[in-house]
């Protein structure tokens, strides 16, 4: 086997060892939300501060909250379930840039492999919210969007907070892709957009409720 070959093989061995390493980290964990958005976000921001509420909200509801551990958003919304008492999981990835990790983690995890850690985020969740972001926020915002589209996952709410700077993308999603037949208007409707973090854990909290009631009404559920 040539070196190329080599490097291949254990690649495939460290993408097996993060899969397993994160399954069993995350294996108690349960019913949680996955917060996305900016890492360059300041404590100043308005969007850090929300960020900041609605981590400490779905605490309070007993959500587990799951972001990328970086700072920014990341950082809020951790930090908001940290300070309320709740399961706060970082999940982290080795970057050139912004991969400083939060200190407001109950439980941290490190990949090397995005793929791999955009599973994790999906595994336990009942809702996304995306705060404003870049590239990042858009690449799992897409992702989530298509999973659930195609029906390779169950349907859950994916919120996007702040009108004001969603609402552009919304409108030239309808003007263009809707209109050029690329969608249908229905499909939007897997969004919504929110301006408080009340509104987040009121549209997330139903979806949460009416899965436990579903289990406690199934033999065998909790």
């Amino acid at each position: 086997m040539d070196e190329r070959k080599v490097v291949e093989a254990w690649r495939m061995f460290r993408i097996q060892a993060e899969l397993v390493n994160g399954t069993e980290k995350l294996a108690k964990l349960g019913y949680a939300v996955s917060i996305y958005g900016s890492a360059r976000l300041p404590e100043s921001s308005p969007h850090y501060q929300a960020a900041r509420k609605t981590g400490a909200l779905f605490a309070r509801r007993g959500m587990a909250v799951i972001t990328g551990g970086g700072p920014g958003i990341m950082e809020a919304a951790n930090r908001g379930a940290h300070e309320a008492g709740g399961i706060s999981v970082g999940l982290n990835i080795t970057l050139p840039e912004e991969q400083s990790g939060n200190p407001y983690q109950t439980l941290s995890l490190d990949f090397r492999y995005f793929f791999v850690r955009k599973y994790m985020f999906v595994k336990h969740a009942v809702g996304f919210v995306i705060f404003p972001g870049g590239f990042g926020s858009m690449d799992e915002l897409f992702e989530v969007l298509t999973l659930i589209q195609t029906e390779k996952v169950k349907p859950f709410p994916i919120v996007l907070y702040g009108k004001k700077f969603w609402q552009g993308m919304l409108e030239w999603i309808r003007e263009s892709m809707v209109a050029e037949h690329c969608l249908r208007e229905e499909e939007l409707h897997l969004m919504h957009l929110v301006d408080t973090p009340e509104e987040v854990v009121d549209i997330i909290g139903q979806h949460y409720d009416a899965l436990i009631a579903a289990e406690t009404s199934t033999p065998g559920g909790i």
